[in-house]
Formats: C-alpha cells, structure tokens, sequence
C-alpha cells in the first residue's frame, strides 16, 4: 500500500506574473525550486489565499535568483500578480518510508525571499 503524503510546499508566495497567452504552467524561480525539492515538470496544487481558487499545473523552471512566479495559460483567470498562493506538490510513499517521511517546507515573505524552512508544520492550537 502506498499514501499519498506532502512532499514539498513552497508557502505564501507572491504571483509576479500572470502570462494568458502562454502553454500553461507555473514557472518558478529555479533557486526555489531547488531548495523545495520540486522537479521541472512535476505536478503542483496551487492554493489562491486571495480567492479560493485551488488549480493543479505542472512546475516550469524560472530564471534563478529571479523570485518569479507565473501563472500561465488558463491558470492566469485564478491567480494574478500580487496574489499570496501556496505551492503544493505530492508524493506517493510506502508504509517502509512514512517512517522517515519530512516534506521541505520553504517559507517566503514579500518580495518571495525565503524566510525560513522547516520540515514539520506547527501543531494547530485550539
């Protein structure tokens, strides 16, 4: 059997760029990319804190360094420059890997610069 667990979330990131008229997608800032462990091509959940939406694309290298996060193709009528998302992707796991299982969760702030990471999200307090 295999769950379907977090993988890596790149977490209130800003939309840059909103780009209609393109194959589709969400381009990325490769740097971030990288330190979230997201692959080009991979499958991602978008999660519009603005408006709701929820959207699955696929992860497109941006230029590195560039802090750039487009929404392209269709996508672009759900999220739009200077909405706050959040980035999903997903894995699927065995029993013998849940053992040891930690996402990377990258933390960004204005202007998406990293603020910190972490491998476990916070406890909910009632």
């Amino acid at each position: 059997m295999h769950t379907i667990m977090l993988k890596a979330k790149l977490h209130m990131a800003r939309v840059t760029h909103a780009v209609l008229n393109y194959e589709g997608s969400c381009a990325i800032d490769g740097n971030l990319l990288d330190m979230a462990g997201i692959r080009e091509n991979e499958q991602i959940q978008i999660y519009n804190v603005e408006n709701g939406e929820r959207f699955t694309t696929y992860a497109i290298r941006g230029e590195e360094g560039s802090r750039l996060i487009s929404i392209n193709g269709a996508a672009a009528h759900l999220a739009g420059p200077g909405h706050r998302i959040i980035i999903c992707s997903y894995a699927h796991y065995s029993e013998a890997e849940l053992d040891n299982h930690q996402p990377a969760l990258v933390y960004l702030q204005d202007g998406n610069h990293v603020s910190h990471t972490s491998n476990a999200i916070p406890v909910q307090l009632a």
